[in-house]
C-alpha cells in the first residue's frame, strides 16, 4: 500500500471535507465539548489551524514549534483563512521532492509526516463535526492509507498521550469507525445535551 498513492490527491480530498465543517462552526459552538477531551471547539480549531500551518513548513523540510498554540480565531475571517491555509498545505506537499528523505522537524520519513497531517485533517474534521452537530463523510480513498499509517504510529501515540486506548468496535463496523476506534475515539460519541 505505502507509496502507491498520491498524497496530494488525498490531502486535497481531506481538505475539501474539512473546510465545510470549519465553515459550519458557529460562534455559539466555540465553548462546546469535543471528542478530544482536552479540547473544546475553540481549542480544537486553534490546534487544527496550527497543524495546517506548521505542516506547510514541515513539507519544505523545515521545523515547527508545537510547544504553544497561537490564537488563530482572532478575527471574524478565520473560516475563510482556514480554507486558504489548507490550500497552501496541499500546495506545499505537492512540490517535487517533498516526500523524499527525513523530516528535519520530526525526525521521521517525510511520507510519514505527510500521512500525519492527512490524519489530523480527517480525524479533527470528524471531531469538530460531532461537536457541532454537523455531518461528516471522510474522503474514502484516504482510509486505507490512514489505517496503515495510524496503526504503525498508534503505540508511540499512546505512550505520548496523543492517542487513547483503542475503543472496541464490531468486526463488521464501517472502515472509518474502525479508524476512529484505533485512535481511541468512540465512533458513537455525541455532544452532551445543552443544560
Amino acid at each position: 500500500m505505502t507509496n502507491t498513492y498520491d498524497l496530494t490527491d488525498l490531502l486535497r480530498g481531506a481538505a475539501e471535507r474539512a473546510e465545510p465543517v470549519v465553515r459550519g462552526v458557529k460562534e455559539s459552538d466555540l465553548g462546546s465539548a469535543t471528542p478530544c477531551s482536552e479540547y473544546d471547539v475553540r481549542d480544537l480549531l486553534n490546534h487544527l489551524f496550527h497543524v495546517v500551518i506548521s505542516f506547510q513548513a514541515l513539507a519544505a523540510k523545515g521545523t515547527a514549534d508545537f510547544s504553544t498554540t497561537p490564537d488563530h480565531l482572532w478575527d471574524e475571517a478565520w473560516r475563510e483563512r482556514f480554507g486558504r491555509e489548507t490550500g497552501l498545505l496541499v500546495t506545499a506537499w505537492s512540490q517535487p521532492g517533498t516526500l523524499e528523505g527525513t523530516s528535519q522537524g520530526m525526525g521521521l520519513p517525510q511520507r510519514t509526516v505527510g500521512e500525519m497531517v492527512l490524519g489530523d485533517l480527517t480525524l479533527h474534521a470528524w471531531d469538530l463535526a460531532c461537536a457541532t452537530g454537523q455531518d461528516f463523510v471522510p474522503y474514502e480513498p484516504s482510509l486505507p492509507v490512514l489505517r496503515e499509517g495510524l496503526a504503525a504510529l498508534a503505540p508511540t501515540g499512546r505512550k505520548m498521550n496523543v492517542f487513547a486506548e483503542p475503543v472496541p468496535v464490531g468486526a463488521d463496523a464501517p472502515a472509518f469507525d474502525k479508524l476512529l476506534a484505533l485512535t481511541g475515539r468512540d465512533p458513537a460519541w455525541r455532544a452532551p445535551a445543552a443544560q
